[in-house]
């Protein structure tokens, strides 16, 4: 049982990630159904509105629950959460060129080559979404709060 224990803590942050990963995504496709399906809104408008919201559920639970990332000004909020917004939008890029690639150039086009596609298309963003934000975005702010408690 402490070995299981420890092995959890050792990976808390990438657990944590992927749950609210799963949370995000479930977000992201309810407010996409809901917006093209239920309000007939068109599919482009309903989702980027849907990344967006996701985005924002992403930017706070894994601030508080995968990173633990704290600051102490406004200015540093705005900060993060704008690179936060930044990182996820380079990879909403990579997303569609990813898909693009695999279903219009190399013709993966059948519904079951198209949903590896998207598949493979999700791993990789998944893993650019937590290299940017474990490196990139909430690292700054850990570093602050770690040399506060060392002081």
């Amino acid at each position: 049982m402490n070995k299981l224990v420890a092995l959890f803590n050792k990976y808390r942050s990438i657990i944590a990630y992927l749950f609210w990963g799963v949370v995000t995504t479930i977000v992201n496709i309810g407010v996409f159904q809901f917006l093209s399906s239920g309000v007939h809104w068109n599919y482009q408008l309903a989702n980027v509105i849907a990344w967006f919201l996701s985005v924002l559920v992403a930017y706070f639970t894994n601030k508080v629950w995968v990173f633990g990332s704290h600051y102490s000004t406004v200015k540093a909020f705005v900060k993060e959460f704008f690179w936060f917004y930044f990182y996820r939008a380079l990879t909403l890029i990579m997303d569609v060129i990813i898909m693009y690639v695999g279903v219009s150039l190399l013709k993966l086009d059948s519904p079951i080559q198209q949903l590896i596609v998207k598949i493979v298309d999700n791993v990789i963003v998944v893993v650019a979404n937590y290299i940017f934000s474990k490196w990139l975005i909430f690292h700054d702010n850990r570093d602050i709060v770690e040399r506060s408690k060392e002081d």
